[in-house]
């Protein structure tokens, strides 16, 4: 588990493309350090340990942000 984040969930999905064709991309369910339960969509492109991490812990500190207020 990173500090920021634990995983819950990763669903691959797809869709039609602007431009025709598909369009693949993953759903990652995360659970954030303050406990927070949410989602973030990460292009095929991003879905890389190094890039996919980073997705993932701006969006916790972000959830975690708004929890606080």
């Amino acid at each position: 588990m990173a500090s920021e984040y634990q995983v819950l969930k990763i669903t691959p999905m797809s869709r039609v493309a602007d431009e025709g064709g598909i369009e693949r991309f993953y759903r990652v369910q995360f659970k954030s350090k303050g406990g927070v339960v949410d989602f973030v969509t990460i292009e095929e492109k991003d879905y890389t340990p190094d890039k996919a991490s980073s997705i993932l812990s701006k969006a916790a500190k972000n959830a975690d942000a708004i929890l606080g207020l």
